[in-house]
This record gives C-alpha cells, structure tokens and sequence, in this order.
C-alpha cells in the first residue's frame, strides 16, 4: 500500500508563538507562569511494580537466552526482524533499515493476528492490501469491503472499526497516513502516540516496538507470562501489565529480543510449557525441558 512520504513533517500548532521578550524589549524572565513551546513531553515511565523482586538478574537473562538458543536454535518465524537488528543502529538517522517492513503495515499486521494465529492474521493482511490499493481507500470506503476483506481473519467487524479509525485519526492529525515519523521517536514518545487509539493496548504497542521499529522492548503475551511466573522472574499473582514493567525494568535491552522470541518458541513447543498440550510439539515426548533447573516444570505451570 501507498504510504507517502516517509518522513512527513510535524503537524503545525494552531496556537501563536510564545513571544520571547517582555514590551520593553528586555529578555522575559522565567516564572511558574511561563509557557514552553515546542513538542508536549511524554509522561514519565511507570515506576517498577515489584521493587523487591530481584530476579531476573543480568546473568539469568543471558543464562536463560543461551540455553533456549542452544536448545531450540534462533526461530526461523523471527530469523527476519533479527536480521534487521543486526546493522549498528545510526540514532542520527532514522531512515529504516533496507528491506525494514513499513511502520504502518506492521501495526496493522498486528492488530489483525489479535485472537487468531500468525498465519490467519498474514492471510487476512494479504487479502487487504489486494482489496485497497492506498490506505486513504480504506478510509474512504463506507461499506463493508474492509470487513470482508479480513473476515478470514476473525472478528472482522471489530477490527474494520479499530484499523479504520486509527487511519483516519493519523491522516487526521499528520495529514498523510503513514506513521515512519515513529522512527525519530523514543520508546515512550511512541507509546504515547500509538496508545491514543482505541484498541491499540501496551502488548500491540510493545510488538510495533521490537518488531517493526526494531527499538528495545519486551511485549509480554501467554507464552511469556507463563514462562515468566513459572521461573521466578515475577510473582506468580503478576498481572501481564506489571510483568511488562517489570521485566521491562530488569532484562538488558540487548537481550529482550532473543530471550521475548525464545519464550514464545518455547511456549508453543514444550510439553511442560505450552498452555494448551495439545496441537503440534516439536518437542518429543521424552525431551527434558531445558528450563527444569529453573523450575519450568507442569506443577509449577498450573499454579
């Protein structure tokens, strides 16, 4: 799909610029009265939930991601995004890497794999982009095309609504839609733009981080929690929200993209991690899960 311009420029402010002088020429003074113009700060990172909790330290991170990696090899689903990873990251320019998927395109691709799996949610972004040539079609567009469109990939009415708001709110807003602004951004000035639309939550934020703007950031699904509880990273009475602080808070930022994508493989194919035992296992039936040691084991993962 079109996506303009990569880097369109800031939207301009409605408001008149802040003069810099008082009437009589001299510079104005500073008081708790004085405005600031430019660019609104993002909020600051919510605080760390579990203080007291020490693990993971430094050394488990790397321990874990080692022995995963030994395990199962680097997953092949990921291969992709970490190659993207691999060039030393230029912070004077934001230009994406070659081959880099756009922002957009990927943020879409993740709302669509909400509640179904990664290949029904590729099937369902394909058929899109076949149906609407440019995004502003699909923001223009008053009948149900986009629905049937993704109905492949469940909740189609749903996610027409979601994907269509969030279009029109950036062409709104930035005049253009496409979101490769997002690149010049830190991670939380990135949250705070992509947080504002409905049925855009922390986990679809943190994936369009590590995955697509390919900064450091470790979103937290089924897999994770689980994993997470069951080897003493966090408390067992964990939300997924605090999980995500907390691991977030203590993972060193050139692990969280191997050990996140390592915790999901391993989800999905250990018989004593999987949620649901059922489905394809890489795993035989005799494997030892590489993780015992640390306590990943079925009683621990049913508490």
């Amino acid at each position: 799909m079109g996506h303009g311009h990569p880097y369109p420029p800031p939207p301009s402010s409605s408001s008149p610029a802040i003069a810099s002088q008082s009437a009589t020429g001299q510079p104005r003074r500073a008081s708790g009265m004085t405005r600031k113009p430019g660019r609104k700060l993002p909020p600051p990172p919510s605080p760390e939930p579990y203080p007291e909790h020490p693990s993971p330290s430094p050394a488990q991170c790397l321990a874990v991601r080692d022995v995963l990696l030994a395990f199962h090899g680097f997953p092949e689903e990921f291969a992709p995004f970490r190659r993207l990873r691999g060039s030393p990251e230029d912070t004077d320019d934001a230009t994406p890497s070659p081959g880099a998927p756009a922002v957009l395109d990927g943020l879409v691709t993740t709302l669509l794999s909400q509640n179904t799996t990664d290949a029904i949610s590729r099937r369902a972004f394909t058929s899109l982009k076949a149906a609407f040539p440019t995004w502003d079609q699909v923001v223009d567009e008053e009948g149900k095309r986009l629905e049937d469109a993704i109905r492949c990939g469940g909740l189609a009415a749903t996610k027409a609504a979601r994907i269509r708001a969030m279009l029109r709110g950036v062409r709104e807003r930035r005049g253009r839609i496409c979101l490769e602004y997002l690149r010049e951004l830190s991670v939380e000035e990135v949250k705070t733009e992509l947080s504002r639309f409905k049925g855009i939550g922390p986990k679809t934020v943190a994936c369009v981080l590590m995955f697509y703007l390919q900064k450091d950031d470790f979103p937290v699904d089924t897999h994770v929690l689980r994993i997470t509880k069951a080897i003493g990273w966090i408390p067992a009475t964990a939300s997924r929200e605090k999980a995500y602080l907390h691991l977030n808070s203590k993972i060193p930022d050139d692990l969280k993209f191997d050990l996140n994508c390592l915790f999901v493989t391993h989800g999905k194919l250990c018989q004593s991690c999987a949620k649901k035992l059922g489905g394809k296992k890489a795993m035989g039936p005799n494997s030892v899960c590489p993780l015992t040691s640390y306590c990943c084991t079925e009683e621990k993962m049913t508490q």
